[in-house]
């Protein structure tokens, strides 16, 4: 059974990391697509080194976070059917997926009807399937319907169709985590595809290692209210702060190459220390927020910011370029306004959509935040 606060704890975590997901899609760098090992391959300024330090660090312990979370709470539903949760899942992971899938073709798709907004979309390259085709118009049939299916413009949904992929395996995921032997060689394999950062359109390491974290510390009931010797906050946020710092500094002036292998290592380090340092330090910040009411309505409505705010946030940030390019500072301006623009945006339109058609609200976020 979840105490009060753990159920309070999980709300708090589930919106923060939905918040921070946009301003890490909101990184405008020259080198905007971030993986673990990136070298930004420009100057390290304030500018750089705040967005680099913060989207490709202090902010990604988040998807491990929440996968932890799903995984935890679906193992604690154990005694209801698993044919009437997998039917569940369809309704509130599928049916979502897909429909924010099509929003965001059909967002692309108006945007190329005009002019400037055409010329926003095959700037960013966004669209583009190869050397002579950058536009949604440009696609052959079978081509939308792969974006539909497996590679959504509304990018962040890759983790909406791998969670659904998880639920339905849970059965064979439980029992190799569960099973005395096998969770041995499962969990080595596991970290192995997540130190690797490998992916693949159903699976990939990240989710994998940590939903399963989350089933085994249910079924064992490990102790997630008070940490032992070993998961102390204080320490592990040393480690978290020296590790993310050295990470973006190396970044920028690697010493050597590769420098990569090193980034990725530190990476994963900033990772765990910062899960580890969120749950375990942050329990008065949890307990404050969770007491506002303003705060508890404010965090219905994580799922609308997830859905919403890509490939917006990717549209947005080139059209903005191209009009405030000219300003001082215009990157961190854009970096920090942009994110809270689309967030208050998102919520205005989730709390306006529950009000007036809330049967559609509870259809297109599977039921969430209706309370």
């Amino acid at each position: 059974m979840l105490s009060a606060f753990n159920s309070q704890k999980f709300r708090f975590w589930s919106f923060v990391s939905m918040f921070l997901l946009v301003f890490v899609h909101g990184y405008n760098l020259q080198i905007s697509y971030l993986q673990p090992w990136t070298v930004p391959g420009e100057p390290m300024t304030a500018t750089a080194f705040t967005e680099y330090w913060l989207a490709n660090g202090i902010f990604r312990f988040r998807i491990p976070m929440l996968f932890i979370i799903s995984g935890y709470l679906f193992a604690l539903s154990d005694n209801k059917p698993y044919k009437e949760r997998s039917a569940k899942r369809v309704k509130t992971l599928l049916y979502p997926y897909l429909i924010w899938s099509a929003a965001g073709l059909l967002l692309t798709f108006v945007l190329e009807f005009f002019p400037y907004s055409r010329s926003v979309v095959a700037g960013t390259h966004m669209m583009q399937i190869d050397e002579s085709r950058i536009l949604l118009h440009q696609y052959h049939w079978y081509e939308v319907l792969a974006r539909w299916l497996f590679f959504p413009a509304s990018y962040q949904l890759w983790f909406i169709r791998v969670l659904l992929i998880y639920n339905l395996a849970y059965p064979v995921l439980k029992w190799l985590v569960m099973h005395r032997t096998g969770r041995w060689i499962f969990f080595s394999v596991a970290m192995l595809l997540w130190l690797a950062t490998a992916g693949f359109i159903i699976i990939e390491g990240e989710g994998l290692l940590f939903f399963s974290l989350g089933i085994w510390i249910q079924k064992t009931g490990f102790n997630i209210d008070t940490p032992n010797k070993w998961l102390k906050p204080g320490g592990w946020l040393i480690i978290f702060i020296v590790c993310s710092v050295a990470k973006t500094v190396l970044a920028f002036y690697p010493p050597f190459a590769p420098v990569e292998p090193v980034l990725l290592i530190l990476h994963k380090i900033v990772v765990l220390s910062g899960l580890i340092c969120a749950w375990y330090g942050c329990d008065s910040v949890v307990k404050w927020c969770m007491s506002r009411q303003w705060f508890v309505w404010l965090s219905a409505f994580s799922f609308m910011i997830y859905v919403l705010h890509a490939p917006l946030v990717v549209y947005a940030t080139y059209a903005v370029f191209g009009q405030i390019s000219h300003w001082p500072g215009y990157r961190m301006i854009t970096f920090i306004v942009l994110p809270l623009c689309l967030i208050l945006m998102s919520v205005i339109f989730g709390a306006s959509l529950r009000r007036l058609l809330p049967k559609v609200y509870h259809f297109v976020t599977g039921g969430r935040g209706m309370g």
